[in-house]
């Protein structure tokens, strides 16, 4: 008899795992129903995971879209069930429709809503997922959904100006790079060997560039190739539970870059908590779910102990003030909307203002980047055009006419 593993939330809202036989899909969610578990994911063992069987095609980017076309229909007064049914056959062919189609699939196999999103782990991550159940636990699912786009078009929007705030530095680094390797590898090569033949010692910075360009074109090819090899060696490395904490944990180390990993893991884990407790969810799941979007695994490891603390009895506020992690200011408000009963507003409310201070920070940081490269770049540019054109009238002096 084939054996389902399968995740599921208990009638306290719990969350749930194992095993049962049961001689098809159908007859096991009837077992799980009689239990009084509702399914998350269900999954017949030692058969390939629902997420990997459907087309590569379907990834992150879909979440979003499905889930505004899905609040579109279900604010029109239609079932979630309906709503999928009629994208699956509505929408234009394409990655989207084809996983209309899949999780209308699942629904006619008798999974909820919930379970036959996660039954897709490439798309819906576990935060939609089990938001959903809530939803679909306290009949507010069009809430749900409405609460879900918002979090992550916030999060859209905020990725997009990061990328827009890292593009400029990116495009003058690329240029500068190019014009330095124009001139000092190509250019001036083809330069010196006219100097030289009209004689004359040529000048301090001519001869400075002439070396630079020489041992370029040796330790380039070298450099590339140690750099890629370092390249490979890292990310294997990365791919172990081991390399991946020792990792993070020398990236938080690191001026800028650890500064940016640790504010954009601050931010994910109040905005998720937030959208969390709004919905429904307990304290104690909340943090637990929460402190998994923290993307940096060894800050994920101090939120983990913080969410311990917590459980014991200690505050929010201190718990997570002994991470190291979060401002004072942040910690403050944090306390105060304990103290009122409202951390959930509280929390969305210093989930915001986090953010306008990290917009603030990164475009401090982009112009401060920006102009130091700007300066470096021209003053580059001069040294090369210095050399040559020194080389130029210390060779036109030796002309004899």
């Amino acid at each position: 008899m084939p054996a389902y593993a399968y995740t599921a939330v208990g009638p306290g809202g719990a969350p749930e795992a194992g095993v049962l036989e049961a001689a098809g899909r159908s007859e096991a969610l009837r077992a799980l129903a009689a239990r009084g578990l509702r399914p998350t994911s269900l999954r017949e063992e030692g058969a390939p995971a629902a997420g990997k069987a459907a087309d590569r095609r379907l990834g992150p980017a879909l979440q979003l879209p499905f889930l505004e076309a899905l609040d579109d229909l279900v604010r029109g007064g239609l079932s979630a069930g309906e709503a999928v049914r009629l994208l699956s056959q509505r929408l234009q062919p394409g990655p989207l429709r084809e996983l209309c189609a899949a999780v209308w699939a699942r629904l006619g196999e008798g999974l909820a809503l919930s379970a036959a999103l996660g039954a897709f782990p490439r798309v819906f991550d576990s935060h939609a997922v089990n938001l959903v159940a809530a939803g679909e636990a306290t009949g507010n699912l069009q809430g749900v959904l409405g609460r879900l786009i918002r979090h992550y078009a916030e999060q859209r929007e905020f990725r997009q100006r990061l990328l827009a705030a890292l593009l400029y530095p990116a495009v003058m680094v690329v240029a500068a790079s190019a014009v330095t390797a124009f001139l000092i590898l190509f250019l001036l090569p083809r330069l010196e060997p006219l100097l030289a033949s009209l004689g004359g010692e040529l000048p301090w910075a001519t001869r400075l560039l002439v070396g630079l360009a020489e041992a370029a074109m040796v330790a380039a090819p070298i450099g590339l190739l140690a750099a890629l090899a370092a390249l490979v060696a890292v990310r294997r490395w990365r791919r172990t539970d081991a390399g991946r904490e020792a990792a993070d944990t020398l990236l938080l180390r690191v001026p800028v870059a650890g500064a940016l990993s640790l504010r954009l893991s601050v931010l994910n884990f109040c905005e998720t908590l937030a959208s969390l407790i709004e919905n429904g969810i307990t304290l104690a799941q909340a943090l637990r779910m929460a402190e998994r979007s923290a993307p940096n695994r060894a800050l994920r490891r101090r939120l983990r102990a913080a969410t311990d603390r917590v459980l014991e009895g200690e505050a929010l506020s201190r718990a997570l003030g002994r991470t190291g992690a979060f401002p004072g200011l942040l910690l403050d408000r944090i306390t105060v909307a304990e103290q009122t009963g409202n951390l959930a507003p509280g929390l969305r409310d210093v989930a915001r203002s986090y953010r306008a201070d990290l917009d603030r920070w990164l475009a401090a940081l982009t112009k401060g980047f920006a102009a130091a490269l700007l300066g470096g770049v021209f003053a580059l540019v001069a040294l090369i055009a210095f050399a040559i054109v020194s080389a130029v009238f210390a060779a036109s002096g030796n002309l004899r006419f």
